[in-house]
């Protein structure tokens, strides 16, 4: 029978599990809609709500979601308490839920507010720019120090 004392490690564990994967999707998050905002405020994009069918644009906003998931796949990965690849792939498949609520939305609303393509291209690249992000957090950390034998 594990004691109150012996709970304690393992519930923080939890916590921090939980936190780690909450900071990456905050990070993402923020840094997708900021700059999202920034686009539209600078005329880069048209605003909120209006139809954006430029393929340019789409893969814009593409490219910097995924530049944006990477680093949360590596935040993932650098603040989990352990095991850094299996927290990057529960951040991912919880990515990849709501990527396929985002085509099923897409899908359901009439009229379009851009291709079809877009959040298709967001459900697939997510789990893999968060996978490239843990991948370069683990792959880092065992190289060793310059100058060291």
């Amino acid at each position: 029978m594990a004691t109150a004392a012996a709970r304690a490690p393992e519930r923080r564990s939890i916590g921090r599990s939980i936190l780690a994967v909450f900071v990456g999707f905050v990070v993402v998050f923020v840094l997708s809609l900021g700059t999202d905002q920034a686009l539209h405020v600078l005329g880069v994009y048209p605003p909120w709500g209006a139809p954006m069918y430029e393929r340019e644009l789409n893969l814009l906003a593409l490219a910097y979601r995924f530049i944006y998931t990477v680093l949360g796949g590596w935040l993932v990965a650098r603040l989990a308490p352990g095991a850094p690849m299996k927290h990057v792939m529960i951040f991912a498949a919880i990515g990849l839920v709501f990527g396929l609520l985002g085509v099923a939305g897409a899908m359901a609303m009439s009229p379009r507010l851009g291709p079809l393509w877009y959040p298709i291209g967001v459900a697939i690249t997510g789990p893999i720019g968060a996978w490239a992000g843990g991948v370069l957090y683990t792959r880092r950390r065992r190289q060793p120090a310059a100058g060291s034998w």
